[in-house]
């Protein structure tokens, strides 16, 4: 019974939220000492049953679930933050070189409208931006799916677009995370378009389930494990007897759920402790537009110094930013003397 109430936890998206606008005025999340303790690494979920497994979980992901509903000025910023280490995981997995600072710069220095321009690495970094900022409910659409197909790397296919479509429909009338995670995995090995989208497809339904308004990037670093070989079969099939006939693989993935959990837990704190720094110094900005910038610098992962900011020439910008810099509230990200990035 207690392993039902733990795949099954509705509650998590029923309990009270703080309201949108909500400010940093809270406290950071502290994770107990227990829960990290916890928490094994890939070499040590083996000698753990799954009934532990998914207490533990579920513990994260609920710890999580508090960060997320504080609904903070900076969660843009941190989810796409979460989406840039996501990319650069799927980036080396798929063999390529690009790392953070490489797959910003391939978004970033783009022309605004030109996405055609980012290449494959780029559109690696779209396609988990896709899931960090579209809204949760939108995120499993056809539309949306088939876009997010082609950003990482497959080609157009309507019929596996309706048919994914259709199955991810039946993955989220099931009950319990579990289900849906290893589902979500399976499914997407089934249509042969890879683990790391499966990953994708999980977080998103992860948010769906908990009643998140965006999901969450947890998973696309942690895509490689608990993802042994198994049977074709649907994706029904797969998500009715995925724990009870691979149990190893649901304790991978538990395991994996809970570090990413722990992971973007301590991300959202020192989002908090940059956030309050560049708040405080807000009111000494004289600049005009200032407020616009210091929006954009909690919305978004980094801006570039040739940001187009209503008001606000280039000259104006560069100013405000180095004087960001040198108040301690915002970092140059690049390292470069020119086309710089802030964050």
């Amino acid at each position: 019974m207690l392993l039902v109430m733990i795949l099954r936890p509705k509650s998590l998206s029923r309990h009270p939220g703080s309201l949108p606008g909500a400010t940093t005025a809270t406290s950071a999340v502290l994770v107990p000492t227990w829960l990290r303790r916890a928490v094994p690494d890939a070499q040590g979920v083996a000698g753990k049953d799954i009934e532990d497994m998914a207490l533990v979980a579920g513990a994260a992901i609920g710890a999580l679930d508090a960060v997320v509903r504080r609904q903070e000025r900076w969660a843009g910023a941190w989810r796409q933050r979460l989406a840039l280490a996501a990319a650069a995981v799927t980036a080396r997995q798929a063999g390529r070189v690009e790392d953070e600072n490489a797959l910003r710069d391939a978004v970033l220095l783009t022309r605004p409208g030109d996405f055609l321009s980012v290449g494959p690495a780029g559109l690696l970094l779209l396609a988990w931006r896709r899931l960090a900022g579209t809204p949760a409910e939108k995120l499993l659409t056809k539309k949306n799916l088939a876009a997010v197909l082609e950003e990482f790397g497959y080609g157009p296919d309507d019929e596996v677009v309706s048919d994914l479509t259709d199955d991810v429909r039946q993955l989220a009338a099931t009950d319990g995370t579990v289900g849906i995670m290893t589902g979500a995995i399976a499914m997407a090995e089934r249509h042969g378009l890879g683990r790391v989208l499966g990953a994708w497809l999980a977080d998103a339904l992860l948010a769906q389930r908990l009643g998140w308004v965006h999901a969450v990037p947890l998973l696309g670093p942690e895509a490689a494990l608990g993802t042994g070989a198994r049977p074709r079969r649907s994706a029904a099939s797969s998500v009715a007897t995925g724990v009870e006939t691979n149990a190893e693989r649901a304790k991978s993935l538990l395991a994996a759920q809970a570090r990413a959990a722990l992971r973007a837990i301590d991300l959202s704190a020192e989002f908090h402790r940059r956030a309050e720094k560049l708040l405080a110094v807000a009111p000494k900005l004289r600049a005009k537009a200032a407020a616009v910038v210091v929006e954009k610098l909690l919305s978004n992962d980094a801006i570039v110094a040739s940001e187009q900011i209503a008001g606000m020439s280039d000259r104006g910008l560069r100013r405000l930013f180095d004087r960001l810099v040198e108040l301690g509230a915002v970092r140059e990200l690049s390292g470069r003397s020119t086309f710089r990035i802030y964050g």
